[in-house]
């Protein structure tokens, strides 16, 4: 990103056009005074996410993946293409030259001249010639600047478009290593599950053999634990198989091969912090999407600009300067020097109505990059207040979940207890288990999905992801 970063500003520097002004302020009007979902405006944007959230470990699976993973090849190559293609607009404001060498040997007959040996009189020359051609025309008005403008916005919005596939590569590695210590977490929930189960199979069989039914030894309990116990190995086999999809996915994004060999963690991190939301302003001037748009609205200014400096006449300046000789020997020498000087002006009178139309479509260009730009701010408004919301409500799930664990496990250890006595029945206790390992399965991906949330909310703010160890 720093080499594609230097190579954009050596461009712009290089220009000898002014880069289009933001038109940011057609949308800005539209934005919030704050956040409806939070009344803190704390400025400043975490750029060291991935490194809060994931840890090291985490910070360096999305830095092989910025330099392992084909997607961010690609579009690196996009800014380097836009970035040509504004060196390539700007060659039409300077001169053009040309230099060449010709040569020629031309006979010709004299056909019906009365002399001559009998034969048709002719004559044979020769024509050596050495040039230098140089055009130019003048850009009085401001036509073909007009044009390199908006190819120097479109660079530029490719340039944001890199920022955005950074940031979203990186949100997609730290979702799948999630996903993948999440599953790891599952597993071990769904062993522990189907060894309690077992235990309590073999307890229930053993009243059932010994025809203890008063005990609790009936066979619709026996065969009630034993469907538990064959549940319990089918959702651990769930488990495994996600944590291999998991493993491959984060492969693919690391740009290696699912072999399936990665390590992950064995737990997920804690929730950080949240992090400063700001203003929604500031969203307009630092998340990559809003701003690669408003580029793209930049760029449809200037080619409108263009269409209608079409409606000007045009001047072309034409010098030539060279030689012309028979010999050879003489297409250096200066004695037999030729040169021309040419300039035409060119107004457009009538092209069957295409400049009309050109500059209409142009015009609808820019009004559809405005409504782009709209949409694209205010899907970004949205996403950070849901991403705000969905945290709250997320949290309040997690400790309702927490505090429904902790009655389930003092339920099932009290089941347990009354049936190793003889006062309590099987089918109480394997309810009470049953509950305690749902409520423990559903409390780690209500950790996950807060995680996961706050990457969505880090990516709604616009926040860059800096590499740290």
């Amino acid at each position: 990103m720093k080499l594609l970063s230097t190579s954009l500003a050596i461009l712009l520097v290089g220009c000898s056009v002014s880069v289009p002004g933001s038109r940011m302020g057609d949308v800005e009007k539209n934005a919030p005074e704050r956040w409806s979902a939070t009344p803190e405006a704390r400025s400043g944007i975490d750029t060291r996410w991935v490194s809060r959230i994931g840890g090291r470990r985490a910070t360096s699976l999305v830095n092989e993946a910025f330099s392992a993973n084909p997607d961010m090849r690609v579009a690196a190559e996009r800014v380097n293409r836009a970035a040509a293609a504004s060196r390539t607009a700007g060659a039409a404001l300077k001169p053009t030259i040309e230099a060449g060498l010709n040569g020629s040997r031309r006979k010709q007959v004299f056909v019906g001249f009365p002399f001559g040996d009998g034969g048709v009189p002719s004559s044979i020359s020769n024509t050596y010639g050495a040039g230098l051609t140089a055009s130019w025309e003048p850009d009085i008005w401001g036509f073909a600047r007009a044009g390199q403008a908006s190819q120097i916005a479109d660079a530029q919005a490719e340039g944001q478009n890199y920022r955005a596939a950074r940031a979203s590569l990186a949100a997609q590695v730290l979702r799948a290593w999630l996903a993948l210590a999440e599953s790891n977490e599952q597993i071990a929930l769904a062993e522990k599950s189907t060894e309690l189960f077992q235990k309590t199979m073999e307890i229930v069989r053993d009243r059932f053999t010994s025809a203890l039914s008063e005990e609790g030894g009936s066979a619709a309990q026996f065969r009630l634990a034993e469907s538990e116990f064959e549940t319990s190995k089918a959702t651990l086999a769930l488990r495994q198989g996600e944590r291999e999809q998991a493993i491959r996915q984060l492969e693919l994004l690391l740009g290696r091969y699912p072999a399936g060999a990665i390590e992950s963690s064995d737990q997920l991190p804690k929730v950080p912090a949240m992090p400063p939301a700001g203003l929604p302003s500031e969203l307009l001037l630092r998340r990559p999407d809003i701003l690669a748009s408003e580029r793209q609205f930049a760029s449809s200014g200037s080619l409108l600009k263009q269409g209608k400096l079409a409606f000007y006449p045009s001047i072309a300046i034409t010098a030539t300067g060279g030689t012309t000789t028979d010999s050879l020997s003489d297409v250096l020498n200066s004695d037999f020097g030729v040169w021309s000087l040419a300039g035409a002006l060119t107004q457009p009178i009538w092209a069957g109505g295409a400049l009309r139309s050109e500059y209409s479509r142009l015009k609808a260009d820019d009004r559809a990059a405005l409504a782009a730009l709209q949409a694209t701010v205010m899907n970004a408004f949205g996403e950070v207040e849901q991403a705000l919301v969905a945290d709250r409500f997320l949290a309040k799930r997690e400790k309702a979940i927490s505090a429904a664990l902790v009655s389930a496990s003092e339920a099932a250890e009290a089941a347990n207890h009354d049936y190793a006595g003889g006062t309590g029945d099987a089918l109480t206790l394997i309810t009470a288990q049953s509950n305690r390992i749902t409520l423990a399965s559903q409390l780690v991906t209500l950790h996950r999905l807060r995680l996961d949330n706050r990457v969505s909310l880090h990516l709604a703010l616009g926040g860059d992801y800096r590499a740290g160890k």
